[in-house]
C-alpha cells in the first residue's frame, strides 16, 4: 500500500503536465480516475499505438482508471459533479477560465467538496500578455531561457532540450504541492486551490545555478559570460565518457588519472577558483589527455583516483548497464496483449509504504462502467447514458 492509498484524485488534464503528476499520484497509492472526452484526450493520438496505446501514453497515464463522458451534456456533467463529491484532489490544465465556462471552476467545485485539493495547471498563469495563449513545451523553453542555457558554446545560437522538459518539472512541481496540500488538511480538515504555471516552475527549477548572473542586483552579470567552456564530453579511443572535478583532491585524482601530475601545482589551476577562470585551457588539456585512453581503461584509473565519472550511454545501452541493473531502476512488468513493459521506477522509495507501478495505461473508456456502478448509477441508468451517447465505455469506443 502507497502513501496515498485511500486518496481519490480525479485527473481532467491532457498531454504531459497533468497527466504525467497524476501518475505519480497513482504510483504511490492514490486512485486515479481519468475523465476523458469521447474522442479520447489527445496524446491517445499522438506516436505509434501498441495494441491500442501509443508508449508516451502509457507512461504518463499508468496506473489510472478512465471514463469518457461528454461534458457539454447535462447527465455528464451530473456524472463529473458525483465524482467530485467523492474526491480528494482534481487536477485540470485547460486554458485560464475554461473551467469555469464549463460550471466546474473552483469557487464552484469547493462549494460542493470544501476538502477537495482543486489544482489548476497553465501555461503562464492567469495573467499577463501570454494568458490565454496555447501553450506547448517548448513555448516555455523559449521563455524560460532555456535555450539560453542550452544555447551552443561556440557561436551561442540558442538551442532546446530534446525532450519535453517544462511539462515534466510542472509534474513534478505539482505531485510536491498536492502532498503537501493533503498534510495540510490532515492537520486542519481545509481543502484548498493550488495555481502552477508550467513557465514558474521552469524558472524556478533553472533558477540556481542557471541565473547565477541575476541573483544579487548589485552585482549582476550575464549568466552566458561564465557557462561559455565546453561541455564535459571527452571522447576516448573507442567511444565517450564524462569526468569533472571541483575539488582540490578531485583536481588532484584527475591529473594522477590522466598521468598529468605536473599540473597539480600549476597556478592556473591550484585553487577551485583558479580553475574556473581557467576552465577553457584545463578542459582543452583534459580533452587531449583524456582522447589519449580507451574508455574502459581511463574510466578504471578515474574511479581509483576518486574522479566522478561515467560513460556516455546512448539509451539502448540503459536496460543492460550494471548500475541500472543494479539499482533496479527499470521495471519491467508483462501486461495481456503488451508483452514485456519497461517503465522507469518510482524513484522515492519507501520503507514503510512503498511506491510501484500499477495497472497499465487504461484504453479510452475501459472503466467507465465500474466507475458509474460505484457511484450510484443503476444498470438502466448506466445503459441509457451509453445509448445516449453520453459515456462510452471499452467497448463502443
Amino acid at each position: 500500500m502507497g502513501p496515498l492509498a485511500g486518496m481519490q484524485v480525479l485527473d481532467l488534464t491532457s498531454m504531459v503536465s497533468g497527466p504525467v503528476a497524476a501518475a505519480m499520484l497513482a504510483d504511490q497509492g492514490a486512485d486515479v480516475v481519468k475523465v476523458e472526452p469521447l474522442h479520447g484526450e489527445q496524446m491517445r493520438h499522438l506516436g505509434q499505438p501498441h495494441n491500442g496505446i501509443p508508449p508516451t501514453f502509457f507512461s504518463c497515464n499508468r496506473g489510472k482508471k478512465s471514463i469518457a463522458v461528454n461534458l457539454k451534456r447535462e447527465a455528464g456533467q451530473n456524472v463529473l459533479w458525483r465524482l467530485i463529491e467523492q474526491a480528494d484532489v482534481l487536477l485540470q490544465n485547460f486554458r485560464p477560465g475554461a473551467m469555469e465556462r464549463m460550471g466546474f471552476g473552483a469557487e464552484a467545485v469547493r462549494a460542493r467538496n470544501e476538502r477537495i485539493i482543486y489544482v489548476s495547471i497553465s501555461g503562464f498563469g492567469e495573467t499577463g500578455p501570454y494568458a490565454d495563449q496555447r501553450v506547448y513545451d517548448p513555448v516555455i523553453q523559449a521563455l524560460s531561457g532555456a535555450t539560453d542555457i542550452q544555447a551552443n558554446r561556440l557561436n551561442r545560437k540558442p538551442e532546446m532540450f530534446r525532450v519535453i522538459i517544462a511539462d515534466k518539472v510542472a509534474s513534478l512541481t505539482v505531485a510536491q504541492a498536492v502532498s503537501s496540500a493533503l498534510f495540510h488538511r490532515e492537520r486542519s480538515g481545509e481543502g484548498q486551490h493550488i495555481k502552477l504555471s508550467m513557465l514558474d516552475a521552469m524558472l524556478a527549477f533553472l533558477w540556481p545555478e542557471g541565473m547565477g548572473g541575476l541573483t544579487y542586483e548589485d552585482a549582476e552579470f550575464d549568466p552566458a559570460e561564465r557557462s561559455g567552456s565546453m561541455d564535459l564530453i571527452y571522447p576516448t579511443q573507442d567511444g565517450y565518457i564524462t569526468a569533472g572535478v571541483i575539488s582540490d583532491k578531485e583536481w588532484v585524482g584527475m591529473c594522477r588519472a590522466i598521468k598529468r601530475e605536473d599540473l597539480i601545482e600549476d597556478e592556473r589551476f591550484s585553487t577551485a577558483r583558479a580553475r574556473g577562470r581557467n576552465a577553457q585551457i584545463r578542459k582543452e588539456i583534459t580533452r587531449a589527455e583524456i582522447a589519449k585512453w580507451p574508455s574502459e581503461e581511463i574510466l578504471a584509473r578515474l574511479n581509483e583516483n576518486d574522479v566522478p565519472n561515467a560513460p556516455l550511454l546512448r539509451r539502448t545501452q540503459l536496460l543492460d548497464n550494471e548500475q541500472i541493473v543494479a539499482s533496479d531502476s527499470i521495471a519491467r512488468t508483462r501486461y495481456e496483449g503488451f508483452g514485456e513493459v519497461r517503465q522507469a521506477r518510482p524513484a522515492a522509495r519507501f520503507s514503510r509504504t512503498p511506491s510501484a507501478i500499477g495497472a497499465r495505461a487504461p484504453k479510452l473508456g475501459e472503466h467507465s462502467t465500474d466507475i458509474l456502478e460505484r457511484l450510484g448509477y443503476s444498470e438502466e441508468e448506466r445503459r441509457q447514458l451509453i445509448e445516449k451517447g453520453v459515456i462510452v465505455t471499452g467497448e463502443n469506443a
